[in-house]
């Protein structure tokens, strides 16, 4: 690989001089852990991409990333350290995590160069380099100045083993997650008017709610309804209470609570208004009943228990009505002090859940409790369950954005074209983006707290004065630098400032979302730039994607991607998620260089790795298996004995001299070099659309149908035994040259080893000696030959009959008489054939047989062993405008003569004594 420049090629691609350049935006892995399937599958498609665009003469920028910071590093980091890491400061978390970071860094790296990757890997972009930390910082602020990211006390998904806020993005959810599912009394204490009249007299009324986070009902503040929907008064015939719920549910939640319901009345939900209920914990205290758009019918009683800070929609309920949103849960998922004393301390996931049951049951308020299974959100890096909590944390304002985004996202070719959709819709069901984290390893949000008072300071001059202290020495400088050193009165004074002392710096930092989210405005080559394509999983139409383009949005109002391609995950051999403890995950390093059992786990080496990446639909889930990578294997297997074939009959053929014009080739070498051009153009389509599976059946059919089956079978007689430098020989070597220059540069940018590697053993090539220094495919116009394809077609029809007549038989121990009425298919046919019987015609080659006999009417006379077939064929000339079905008779006799010792044909008088044609080569020999 060192004559060819393998490991120099991005370099040298970079500075030569190209009319386009191709920009392709690395989304940075996660910098946590060892190389794995999914970052081959991720890494080669983006090679394949790339190599094809320089192969057709555009200058790649590709600059590889990773993205360093954030709590899976974090935890893995301490993990790492075991024992207690609760005293480590956050400088000494740092550290640990960085150093983590650099290693897992290192380890990726190796493994993308080995994969084939081309890049220039001493300047690839790290999110922890103080550079780029500086321009997040910079977008961060410029937001902010905006009016997009702004500071507020709301509900977000909470992470109690993280002790962090998390977004949406960094959730799972898993499907089996076990909730303790209540139905509870919230007795009615003030009814509405409209009411008021239907209860008068009757014994007291409750409503009846239904929920899976129990732990909850302590916070709540209201009941929400349906305005539009119908609710009724039932009588419980069990213990002859009475309930409020929605009418269509009065049958499903009797039968739940394993009763029955009679109707008393129904009425309009907007009848509940200005009524109130008692809270079912704390007699006396008053939840308003209050009409809200999140009501469904989907479960429950159609009646939602609504605590706002513990949900978003809850919240959204609360900012309509003033009520309150304090939160009785603290940072470790436990209930504070102000929940009282049957509550404190207690985690609200589970001791929490199971006291407010019983201090439901001891209020005689709880009808029914059971376990549910259902899908809940998970904590995706510690695997566990997070809580919603309102807390005070950084937002960006996405509400404007989004309407920009979704217009923008219009002119965005997405591939497939439904991930665009997906997109959108995850972006339009996303409430806000929360962007602060309660962590050490990241990047401090720019912000000084008051000591005292519950304000901020941050503007453009404390902003700039931290940006170039982190763009020079990394935004370490937050924790190890005194304060007054990162917000020093110099800085103050110029905007009248207030007291530094006053201030101290905050300790939120950046979600990796907004991290990695901002990576364009390092990376792409221009203030305006955008990249050519983004390509990544379809896990980032709600991670990278989303916070690419809403950052690139508040900043330039333009999208950072012109082209965004989504591939699907990998999956072991059944389809199931890969996982250790399954003992299906299948390591990239033991699929190139084999395991501990060579038997088991044999080496396939990096082409078989990237063959499996082109090959699969990687829209969909991705299947690896042992027996996925064995099909690979024979695939190149067959592909190198092609290119073997290829190469040996190669030698001794210079073009420059050797080659034969194209209209005085051989028929059949004509006809290969029309397929060759279609193969071209299809190939090269394939690769525009990045459709690489395409390309991969398109060459694997040519190489095994087209080469091996067919052409390769039958021009071995004139490559082995005519002379050298016979016309008829070099014919096909001229064809043989261009179908190996069209093959190599075809699978190229998929086999970027096994390409230089034929390159470097082609005998007539000289400079440069890369495959991928010298262009993309060359074919000529005159090698389109329509007509050709009528011939060719009519005669393999004939062709498979007579073979298929003498199955297991050697071809050249018969003789074949064609009998072909007069016409059009005659005349065709006569191309490859001029005297009535020939042993060295084109059309006796395609045979493959002893001699071959050419007529217009039928033989006076036959053998009696003579096999006949018969059959039509009809022939479309000048695009279909001359069409005329023909029928033909294939006579198939054994020959009388003797096998040529040195050709091995039935063309000899005596098996001792070579061919009349074999005898004419050898001459004097």
């Amino acid at each position: 690989m060192q004559k060819c420049g393998f490991s120099e090629l991005y370099s040298w691609q970079r500075e030569r001089k190209a009319k386009t350049e191709f920009c392709l935006h690395d989304g940075p892995p996660y910098a946590n852990g060892d190389p794995h399937v999914g970052h081959a599958l991720n890494k080669i498609l983006k090679d394949i991409a790339n190599r094809y665009h320089m192969m057709r003469g555009s200058r790649i920028h590709f600059v590889p990333g990773w993205d360093c910071h954030g709590l899976p590093i974090e935890i893995k980091a301490l993990s790492e350290l075991g024992g207690n890491t609760q005293n480590l400061s956050a400088m000494e978390i740092r550290e640990k995590a960085r150093s983590f970071a650099k290693a897992a860094i290192e380890k990726q790296k190796s493994a993308f160069i080995r994969w084939g990757v081309m890049a220039d890997w001493n300047n690839s972009y790290y999110t922890f380099d103080g550079r780029y930390e500086a321009k997040q910082l910079r977008i961060f602020y410029q937001m902010f100045e905006k009016g997009l990211i702004y500071r507020s006390y709301k509900p977000v998904f909470w992470s109690p083993s993280s002790r962090t806020a998390l977004a949406e993005a960094e959730l799972e959810y898993n499907p089996e997650h076990i909730s303790h599912s209540i139905y509870v009394k919230f007795p009615l204490l003030k009814p509405s008017p409209k009411l008021a009249s239907l209860i008068d007299g009757l014994s007291p009324v409750s409503f009846l709610i239904w929920t899976t986070q129990p732990w909850t009902i302590p916070a709540n503040q209201a009941v929400c309804y349906m305005p539009d929907a119908k609710y009724a008064l039932v009588k419980c015939s069990t213990s002859e209470d009475l309930y409020i719920l929605a009418a269509d549910k009065v049958t499903p939640v009797a039968s739940t609570l394993k009763t029955t319901f009679e109707v008393i009345s129904t009425f309009s939900g907007a009848d509940l208004e200005n009524g109130t209920c008692t809270h079912p914990l704390t007699p006396g205290k008053a939840s308003p009943l209050l009409p809200a758009n999140h009501v469904t019918m989907a479960k429950g009683t159609g009646l939602v228990h609504t605590a706002p800070a513990h949900g978003m929609e809850d919240y959204s309920v609360a900012s309509q009505h003033n009520l309150s949103t304090d939160c009785l849960v603290d940072e470790d998922g436990v209930f504070k002090a102000v929940a009282g004393p049957e509550l404190e301390n207690k985690a609200v996931l589970e001791e929490g859940t199971d006291a407010v049951i019983k201090m439901l049951r001891a209020a005689k308020n709880l009808l029914k409790e059971e376990e549910v299974v259902h899908s809940y959100p998970y904590d995706w890096r510690t695997k566990k369950p997070v809580v919603i909590r309102a807390s005070k944390q950084w937002f960006v304002n996405i509400t404007d954005l989004k309407a920009t985004a979704k217009e923008l996202l219009k002119k965005v070719k997405f591939i497939p074209g439904s991930a665009q959709n997906a997109m959108v819709e995850m972006m339009a069901r996303r409430p806000y983006w929360c962007i602060s984290r309660q962590r050490a390893w990241g990047v401090p949000i720019p912000v000084f707290l008051h000591k005292t008072e519950d304000k901020f300071l941050i503007n453009s001059q404390t902003v700039e004065h931290i940006v170039n202290l982190v763009e020079q020495r990394g935004s370490d400088v937050w924790w190890t630098l005194p304060p007054e050193q990162l917000l020093p009165e110099d800085v103050l004074s110029q905007v009248g400032g207030p007291d530094a002392l006053e201030y101290v710096p905050g300790q939120d930092i950046l979600d990796i979302w907004f991290d990695s989210g901002t990576s364009w405005s390092y990376v792409l080559p221009g203030a305006d730039e955008r990249a050519d394509l983004y390509l990544e999983g379809k896990d980032q139409l709600g991670g990278w994607f989303q916070s690419s383009l809403l950052t690139s949005v508040a900043v330039r109002r333009t999208a950072p991607f012109k082209t965004v391609m989504v591939h699907g995950f990998t999956v072991a051999e059944k389809g199931e998620k890969m996982s250790k403890s399954l003992g299906n995950v299948i390591d990239p390093d033991v699929i190139i260089n084999g395991g501990q059992d060579p038997s088991r786990e044999p080496p396939y080496g990096a082409d078989i790795l990237r063959w499996w990446v082109a090959e699969s639909n990687v829209f969909t889930e991705v299947t690896i298996s042992s027996s996925v990578l064995n099909a690979a294997r024979d695939d190149i297997s067959k592909l190198r004995n092609t290119l073997r074939f290829l190469l040996g009959n190669v030698a001794g053929f210079n073009p420059e001299t050797d080659a034969v014009p194209v209209k005085d080739m051989y028929v059949i070498d004509q006809y290969m070099l029309h397929l060759l051009q279609d193969l071209a153009n299809k190939v090269t389509d394939s690769y525009r659309q990045y459709d690489f599976g395409k390309v991969v059946r398109l060459l694997r059919a040519f190489y095994t149908r087209e080469l091996s089956n067919f052409y390769f079978s039958i021009i071995k007689d004139r490559l082995y035994c005519e002379d050298a430098a016979d016309p008829k020989r070099r014919s096909c070597q001229t064809a043989l040259a261009e179908i190996l220059d069209v093959v190599v540069r075809s699978f190229a940018p998929i086999l970027p080893h096994l390409a230089e590697e034929v390159f470097q053993h082609i005998p007539y090539r000289k400079e440069p000696r890369s495959v991928f220094r010298s262009g993309w495919i060359q074919t000529s116009s005159i090698w389109k030959k329509p007509g050709l394809e009528e011939a060719m077609e009519s005669a393999c029809a004939m062709r498979d009959a007579f073979l298929g007549s003498i199955p297991g038989q050697t071809a050249a121990a018969y003789s074949v008489v064609i009998v072909i009425e007069p016409g059009l298919l005659f005349e065709v046919i006569e191309m490859l054939q001029a005297e009535e019987t020939s042993s060295t015609s084109q059309l006796n080659e395609l045979m493959m047989a002893s001699q071959t006999t050419l007529l217009s009417q039928e033989p006076r006379e036959r053998a009696a062993d003579a096999i006949e077939l018969t059959g039509t064929f009809v022939i479309n000339l000048e695009g279909g405008d001359i069409r005329e079905e023909s029928s033909y008779k294939v006579i198939v006799t054994p020959t009388t003569k003797e096998k040529c010792p040195r050709c091995w044909k039935y063309t000899a008088e005596s098996s001792e004594a070579p061919c009349p044609r074999c005898a004419d080569v050898l001459g004097g020999k």
